[in-house]
């Protein structure tokens, strides 16, 4: 197995994970099999009881697990399906050793850091780079590993360790490192500073491991010398129009050969064949129609809370070709001017009441409407309370002692313990009705398998009232007794499910169609071009603490920009 390990310094954020995504791709188009790790040295044992605030979004594996947002970025640039294992945290790591202490399995040696941490994440590596990734037999040619902070973080130490012991026994040609730096300008004149990144590689030197890469904004000749890495291997990645381009900078600096020569693959690969990728990038760089869609969320502030979900997005735009927070009365402007509306999932009773106004307009004004888990179950609430007049129909989440409770607690869900509780992983929703627009929008299948996070479902109690009131569930899970896919017939577009399709979207093969459809059906909503603008992703962010339901601003967003 050869491996490639990307580390940062200077200061987190980066860009680590885009840039291992992106060696990934572009070793993938030489003709090599690739497999991705992620470690986060945070003691959390997986991302799922995390505040997307804390660390973006959770995102969802097939399997259930839930992980860092890099693994998503991982899956939609190498078009590949990860398993829970290949994100190593320091919780999972300290809980391996201390169940293999209580079984007695160290014959009652003294359990340290070192060797048991750091072979335990050794051993790990190992084991989870041959799995296969990509639907093929057999492993993979390459295992990117991505160290999540930055070198010289307390926490990092022992995967530093394990990581130069791994370099070792593996042997050079086997191993490649490349460090991601920053290179700050300092001072009117714009003069580039490199002493942060000297002091960042010596560090890391001083620890054992040495970079063959150097990848910053940088002087090449200067870094060279005092970093000990040829000219020709210092990558120059600058500011780029969308990420996609990153991959084809990398190969425009020959990044490929060097990462190849170092990892004696030379003679094995090809050329990069990157036609499709390129065109993939240019086609986003050139489109001109506009379409405004409110994301009505509650964790909004921070862009990479719902990457997933705006990445999707992104997705079916390639393939289908500043208020203050008293301004009710202009939010609902913004809100009324966007040509689609989506309610992203979520948890807590923060920001709910004005989820349910947003569905409420969608639905009564005929603006296409996407729910996505809890925005499906917001779907059901409103309609309850607005149709079927049940004013304090609600969640048992929001309101425990709710007298219409139409979203309810799983059965099998456990009330005492949050971390890996929830439905999660891939799960089947079968169609129940031929002739409706999810079962069309994916090509008539008797089933679908999407990845599932939730903990809260439709009340099966309430369902034969609310399809009688012309609500309809056309997608369930096997039992019949969960509902997966509401749609409501007399409405152009308006679609919950239950699940997340954002999680399977790659940027080649937008996944699925719900969002092609989405976006596409805001032009019988009236969309027009405007200028030479892309797409407009109005987010509002919902509050509690408003009377009327909703307080939003719009969110600046540069999610396709290389920062």
């Amino acid at each position: 197995m050869k491996y490639v390990l990307v580390t940062g310094g200077v200061v987190s954020g980066l860009g680590k994970g885009v840039t291992a995504s992106s060696i990934g791709v572009v070793l993938k188009a030489c003709g090599l099999r690739v497999t991705s790790i992620k470690i986060d040295p945070y003691l959390n044992t997986d991302a799922g009881t995390m505040s997307p605030f804390e660390h973006g979004e959770v995102f969802v594996l097939d399997d259930g697990g839930e992980v860092d947002l890099d693994l998503g970025n991982y899956e939609r640039f190498l078009d590949v399906t990860l398993t829970k294992d290949n994100n190593i945290t320091t919780g999972k790591i300290f809980q391996f050793v201390i169940e293999k202490e209580r079984k007695g399995d160290y014959l009652g040696k003294t359990v340290q850091v070192v060797p048991h941490i750091t072979d335990a994440i050794k051993d790990w590596i190992e084991s989870v780079a041959v799995i296969p990734v990509d639907g093929k037999e057999g492993p993979a040619d390459v295992c990117v590993i991505e160290l999540g902070g930055t070198v010289g973080d307390i926490e990092s130490m022992p995967f530093i360790e394990a990581l130069r012991q791994l370099s070792f026994s593996v042997g050079q040609d086997n191993f490649c490192l490349v460090h991601v730096s920053l290179i700050p300008v300092i001072g009117v004149v714009g003069e580039q500073k490199t002493k942060p990144t000297q002091h960042s590689v010596r560090e890391l030197r001083a620890l054992g491991l040495t970079p063959h890469l150097l990848a910053c904004r940088s002087a090449q000749e200067k870094l060279s010398q005092f970093c000990h890495v040829p000219a020709s291997n210092i990558l120059n990645i600058h500011d780029v129009p969308n990420i996609w381009h990153i991959p084809l900078l990398l190969r425009n600096q020959n990044a490929h050969d060097a990462i190849l020569k170092q990892l004696n693959l030379l003679s094995i690969a090809m050329p990069p064949a990157l036609k499709d990728w390129t065109m993939m990038a240019e086609t986003y760089d050139n489109l001109t129609n506009s379409v405004r869609i409110a994301m009505v969320g509650k964790y909004v502030g921070l862009t990479d809370s719902y990457l997933s979900v705006v990445k999707a997005l992104l997705h079916a735009c390639i393939c289908i070709a500043k208020l203050t927070p008293e301004a009710h009365a202009a939010a609902w402007e913004t809100l009324k001017n966007a040509a689609c509306v989506l309610v992203p999932g979520g948890f807590g009773d923060r920001g709910v009441r004005g989820m349910i106004l947003a569905a409420k307009y969608a639905r009564e004004n005929n603006i296409p409407y996407l729910g996505i888990c809890l925005g499906m179950q917001i779907a059901v609430i409103e309609f309850a309370r607005s149709v079927l007049s049940l004013e304090r129909a609600d969640s048992n989440e929001f309101n425990a002692n709710t007298p219409d409770p139409v979203v309810i607690f799983m059965p099998e869900g456990s009330r005492t313990h949050m971390g890996s509780t929830m439905r999660l992983g891939s799960r089947r929703t079968l169609f129940h009705t031929t002739n409706c627009i999810t079962a069309k929008l994916y090509g008539n299948p008797q089933y679908v398998e999407e990845r599932h996070r939730h903990r809260y479902e439709v009340n099966p109690e309430v369902i034969e009232v609310l399809e009688e009131n012309g609500l309809k569930f056309v997608g369930k899970d096997e039992t019949g007794k969960r509902m997966e896919i509401l749609e409501l017939p007399s409405h152009p577009f308006y679609v919950g499910v239950q699940f997340h399709p954002e999680f399977k979207s790659r940027p080649r093969r937008p996944f699925c169609s719900i969002f092609r459809f989405y976006i596409g059906s805001n032009r019988k909503a009236g969309s027009t071009s405007q200028g030479s603008s892309k797409w407009d992703l109005i987010l509002l962010e919902t509050s509690a603490s408003c009377s009327q339901g909703i307080v939003c601003w719009p969110h600046q967003i540069y999610f396709d920009a290389y920062k």
